[in-house]
Protein backbone atom coordinates (compact mmCIF):
# COMPACT_ATOMS: atom_id res chain seq x y z
CA UNK A 1 0.00 0.00 0.00
CA UNK A 2 1.31 3.45 -0.93
CA UNK A 3 1.13 5.95 1.90
CA UNK A 4 -0.74 9.11 0.98
CA UNK A 5 1.50 12.14 0.52
CA UNK A 6 1.03 14.57 3.38
CA UNK A 7 0.74 18.33 2.96
CA UNK A 8 2.91 20.65 4.99
CA UNK A 9 1.24 22.95 7.50
CA UNK A 10 1.99 26.28 9.14
CA UNK A 11 0.10 27.17 12.32
CA UNK A 12 0.05 30.46 14.18
CA UNK A 13 0.39 29.05 17.68
CA UNK A 14 -0.72 32.14 19.60
CA UNK A 15 -0.44 32.47 23.36
CA UNK A 16 0.63 29.48 25.47
CA UNK A 17 -2.69 29.83 27.33
CA UNK A 18 -4.40 28.05 24.45
CA UNK A 19 -3.32 24.97 26.39
CA UNK A 20 -5.90 25.96 29.04
CA UNK A 21 -8.52 27.70 26.88
CA UNK A 22 -8.31 26.32 23.37
CA UNK A 23 -11.13 28.38 21.87
CA UNK A 24 -11.84 28.37 18.14
CA UNK A 25 -8.20 27.98 17.18
CA UNK A 26 -7.77 24.91 19.36
CA UNK A 27 -10.94 23.40 17.91
CA UNK A 28 -9.53 23.99 14.44
CA UNK A 29 -6.31 22.18 15.41
CA UNK A 30 -8.34 19.19 16.61
CA UNK A 31 -10.34 19.10 13.39
CA UNK A 32 -7.23 19.49 11.26
CA UNK A 33 -5.60 16.46 12.85
CA UNK A 34 -8.76 14.43 12.29
CA UNK A 35 -8.90 15.43 8.61
CA UNK A 36 -5.23 14.82 7.78
CA UNK A 37 -3.96 11.31 7.04
CA UNK A 38 -2.46 10.10 10.29
CA UNK A 39 1.32 10.56 10.06
CA UNK A 40 3.81 8.11 11.42
CA UNK A 41 5.75 11.01 12.98
CA UNK A 42 5.87 14.83 13.13
CA UNK A 43 8.80 17.12 12.40
CA UNK A 44 7.94 20.42 14.07
CA UNK A 45 9.76 23.59 13.02
CA UNK A 46 9.13 25.94 15.94
CA UNK A 47 9.81 29.65 16.27
CA UNK A 48 10.94 28.99 19.83
CA UNK A 49 14.05 27.02 18.97
CA UNK A 50 16.62 29.31 17.40
CA UNK A 51 20.12 28.27 16.37
CA UNK A 52 22.91 29.49 14.10
CA UNK A 53 22.74 26.39 11.86
CA UNK A 54 19.84 23.99 11.22
CA UNK A 55 19.41 21.60 14.12
CA UNK A 56 17.20 18.62 14.91
CA UNK A 57 16.46 16.98 18.22
CA UNK A 58 17.30 13.33 18.74
CA UNK A 59 15.72 13.08 22.18
CA UNK A 60 14.04 9.72 22.76
CA UNK A 61 11.79 11.11 25.50
CA UNK A 62 11.55 14.89 24.93
CA UNK A 63 10.77 16.93 28.01
CA UNK A 64 8.00 19.51 28.07
CA UNK A 65 9.73 22.89 28.06
CA UNK A 66 7.81 25.67 29.81
CA UNK A 67 9.56 28.50 28.00
CA UNK A 68 7.35 31.35 29.19
CA UNK A 69 7.10 33.55 32.26
CA UNK A 70 4.34 35.16 34.28
CA UNK A 71 1.56 32.83 33.19
CA UNK A 72 -1.06 31.09 35.39
CA UNK A 73 0.43 28.41 37.62
CA UNK A 74 -1.56 25.55 35.97
CA UNK A 75 0.42 26.21 32.77
CA UNK A 76 3.58 24.95 34.43
CA UNK A 77 1.92 21.70 35.51
CA UNK A 78 1.09 20.67 31.94
CA UNK A 79 3.22 17.92 30.43
CA UNK A 80 3.01 16.41 26.97
CA UNK A 81 4.87 13.14 27.07
CA UNK A 82 4.97 12.20 23.39
CA UNK A 83 7.77 9.87 22.32
CA UNK A 84 10.71 11.29 20.44
CA UNK A 85 11.62 10.35 16.89
CA UNK A 86 15.40 9.84 16.77
CA UNK A 87 15.24 7.94 13.47
CA UNK A 88 13.37 10.87 11.93
CA UNK A 89 15.98 13.27 13.32
CA UNK A 90 18.70 11.22 11.63
CA UNK A 91 16.78 11.16 8.36
CA UNK A 92 16.15 14.91 8.47
CA UNK A 93 19.82 15.56 9.18
CA UNK A 94 20.78 13.36 6.23
CA UNK A 95 18.46 15.28 3.89
CA UNK A 96 19.72 18.64 5.11
CA UNK A 97 23.33 17.59 4.61
CA UNK A 98 22.52 16.20 1.17
CA UNK A 99 21.18 19.63 0.22
CA UNK A 100 24.55 21.17 1.04
CA UNK A 101 23.44 22.81 4.29
CA UNK A 102 25.13 22.46 7.68
CA UNK A 103 23.24 20.61 10.38
CA UNK A 104 23.57 19.85 14.08
CA UNK A 105 21.94 17.11 16.11
CA UNK A 106 20.90 17.92 19.66
CA UNK A 107 20.68 14.71 21.72
CA UNK A 108 18.30 16.06 24.35
CA UNK A 109 16.28 19.06 23.17
CA UNK A 110 12.69 18.83 24.42
CA UNK A 111 9.44 20.27 23.09
CA UNK A 112 8.93 24.00 23.52
CA UNK A 113 5.46 25.49 23.69
CA UNK A 114 5.47 26.23 19.97
CA UNK A 115 5.36 22.45 19.53
CA UNK A 116 3.56 20.97 22.51
CA UNK A 117 0.66 23.42 22.76
CA UNK A 118 -0.74 22.60 19.29
CA UNK A 119 0.37 18.96 19.35
CA UNK A 120 -1.36 18.34 22.65
CA UNK A 121 -4.64 19.35 21.02
CA UNK A 122 -3.97 17.66 17.69
CA UNK A 123 -2.79 14.33 19.14
CA UNK A 124 -4.04 14.34 22.74
CA UNK A 125 -3.19 10.68 23.32
CA UNK A 126 0.47 11.67 23.35
CA UNK A 127 1.43 8.72 21.15
CA UNK A 128 2.65 10.61 18.09
CA UNK A 129 6.47 10.51 17.74
CA UNK A 130 7.83 14.02 17.32
CA UNK A 131 11.11 15.78 16.82
CA UNK A 132 11.88 19.47 16.49
CA UNK A 133 13.68 21.53 13.88
CA UNK A 134 15.27 24.87 14.75
CA UNK A 135 15.04 28.10 12.78
CA UNK A 136 17.93 30.47 12.14
CA UNK A 137 16.93 34.11 12.77
CA UNK A 138 20.25 35.31 11.37
CA UNK A 139 19.18 33.86 8.00
CA UNK A 140 16.44 35.09 5.67
CA UNK A 141 13.25 33.68 4.17
CA UNK A 142 15.07 32.25 1.15
CA UNK A 143 17.35 30.23 3.43
CA UNK A 144 14.35 28.71 5.19
CA UNK A 145 12.66 27.87 1.89
CA UNK A 146 15.84 26.01 0.95
CA UNK A 147 15.83 24.24 4.32
CA UNK A 148 12.22 23.21 3.73
CA UNK A 149 13.01 22.01 0.19
CA UNK A 150 15.64 19.69 1.63
CA UNK A 151 12.97 18.09 3.81
CA UNK A 152 10.34 17.68 1.08
CA UNK A 153 10.95 13.89 0.68
CA UNK A 154 9.60 13.37 4.20
CA UNK A 155 6.07 13.99 2.91
CA UNK A 156 6.27 10.70 1.01
CA UNK A 157 7.60 8.92 4.07
CA UNK A 158 4.59 9.48 6.30
CA UNK A 159 6.00 12.51 8.11
CA UNK A 160 3.99 15.65 8.82
CA UNK A 161 6.17 18.74 8.49
CA UNK A 162 4.44 21.08 10.93
CA UNK A 163 5.73 24.64 11.21
CA UNK A 164 4.53 26.88 14.02
CA UNK A 165 5.00 30.57 14.64
CA UNK A 166 2.79 33.55 13.90
CA UNK A 167 1.34 35.18 10.79
CA UNK A 168 1.73 38.42 12.74
CA UNK A 169 3.78 38.77 15.93
CA UNK A 170 4.14 42.19 17.50
CA UNK A 171 4.08 41.63 21.25
CA UNK A 172 4.49 45.33 21.99
CA UNK A 173 1.09 46.07 20.47
CA UNK A 174 -0.94 43.25 22.00
CA UNK A 175 -4.20 44.19 23.68
CA UNK A 176 -5.01 42.06 26.69
CA UNK A 177 -8.65 43.09 26.43
CA UNK A 178 -8.84 42.11 22.76
CA UNK A 179 -10.42 44.95 20.87
CA UNK A 180 -10.69 45.51 17.11
CA UNK A 181 -8.07 44.14 14.75
CA UNK A 182 -5.65 46.97 13.84
CA UNK A 183 -5.62 48.01 10.20
CA UNK A 184 -1.89 47.28 9.86
CA UNK A 185 -2.32 43.71 11.10
CA UNK A 186 -5.26 42.95 8.84
CA UNK A 187 -3.47 44.44 5.82
CA UNK A 188 -0.41 42.25 6.40
CA UNK A 189 -2.54 39.16 7.04
CA UNK A 190 -4.57 39.70 3.87
CA UNK A 191 -1.42 40.29 1.81
CA UNK A 192 0.07 37.08 3.17
CA UNK A 193 -3.01 35.02 2.33
CA UNK A 194 -3.17 36.46 -1.19
CA UNK A 195 0.54 35.82 -1.84
CA UNK A 196 0.31 32.25 -0.54
CA UNK A 197 -2.82 31.42 -2.52
CA UNK A 198 -1.49 32.95 -5.75
CA UNK A 199 1.72 30.96 -5.44
CA UNK A 200 3.83 34.11 -5.57
CA UNK A 201 6.92 32.61 -3.97
CA UNK A 202 9.14 35.51 -5.02
CA UNK A 203 6.90 38.03 -3.26
CA UNK A 204 6.79 35.90 -0.14
CA UNK A 205 10.56 35.58 0.01
CA UNK A 206 10.80 39.37 -0.48
CA UNK A 207 8.13 39.98 2.18
CA UNK A 208 10.13 42.58 4.10
CA UNK A 209 9.95 44.93 1.12
CA UNK A 210 6.67 43.90 -0.50
CA UNK A 211 4.27 43.24 2.37
CA UNK A 212 2.39 46.19 3.89
CA UNK A 213 3.51 47.05 7.44
CA UNK A 214 6.06 44.23 7.38
CA UNK A 215 8.23 45.62 10.17
CA UNK A 216 5.22 46.32 12.33
CA UNK A 217 3.75 42.87 11.80
CA UNK A 218 7.13 41.29 12.60
CA UNK A 219 9.57 43.53 14.51
CA UNK A 220 11.70 40.38 14.59
CA UNK A 221 11.16 37.56 12.14
CA UNK A 222 11.65 34.33 14.12
CA UNK A 223 7.88 33.71 14.27
CA UNK A 224 7.52 34.16 10.52
CA UNK A 225 10.45 32.01 9.40
CA UNK A 226 8.75 28.63 10.04
CA UNK A 227 6.20 29.49 7.34
CA UNK A 228 9.01 29.38 4.77
CA UNK A 229 10.07 25.93 5.95
CA UNK A 230 6.51 24.73 5.30
CA UNK A 231 6.48 26.51 1.93
CA UNK A 232 9.73 24.86 0.80
CA UNK A 233 8.82 21.42 2.14
CA UNK A 234 5.56 21.55 0.20
CA UNK A 235 7.53 20.94 -3.00
CA UNK A 236 8.30 23.04 -6.07
CA UNK A 237 4.79 22.76 -7.48
CA UNK A 238 3.00 23.23 -4.17
CA UNK A 239 0.09 25.60 -3.94
CA UNK A 240 -0.85 27.08 -0.62
CA UNK A 241 -4.17 27.97 0.91
CA UNK A 242 -5.28 29.59 4.12
CA UNK A 243 -7.12 26.95 6.12
CA UNK A 244 -7.90 29.01 9.21
CA UNK A 245 -8.17 32.66 10.11
CA UNK A 246 -8.83 34.42 13.38
CA UNK A 247 -7.43 36.96 15.80
CA UNK A 248 -6.29 37.06 19.39
CA UNK A 249 -5.25 39.88 21.71
CA UNK A 250 -6.01 42.51 19.10
CA UNK A 251 -3.47 42.15 16.31
CA UNK A 252 -2.17 38.59 16.83
CA UNK A 253 -3.19 36.62 13.73
CA UNK A 254 -4.10 32.97 14.25
CA UNK A 255 -3.94 32.17 10.52
CA UNK A 256 -2.95 28.70 9.34
CA UNK A 257 -1.76 27.63 5.90
CA UNK A 258 -1.44 24.32 4.07
CA UNK A 259 0.92 23.59 1.18
CA UNK A 260 0.34 20.65 -1.13
CA UNK A 261 1.12 19.59 -4.68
Amino acid sequence: MTRQRLPTVFLSHGSPTLALDAGETGQFWRELAAELPRPKAVLCASAHWMTTVPAVSRAEHPETIHDFYGFPEPMYAIHYDAPGAPALADRAAELIQRAGLPVAIDPGRGLDHGAWVPLRLMYPEGDMPVTQLAVQPERDAGWHVRLGEALAPLRDEGVLVLATGGATHNLRELRRDGGPVPDWARAFDDWLAAAVESGDRDALIDWERQAPHANRAHPSDEHFLPLFVALGAGGPAARGRRIHEGWSLGGLSMAAFEFAE
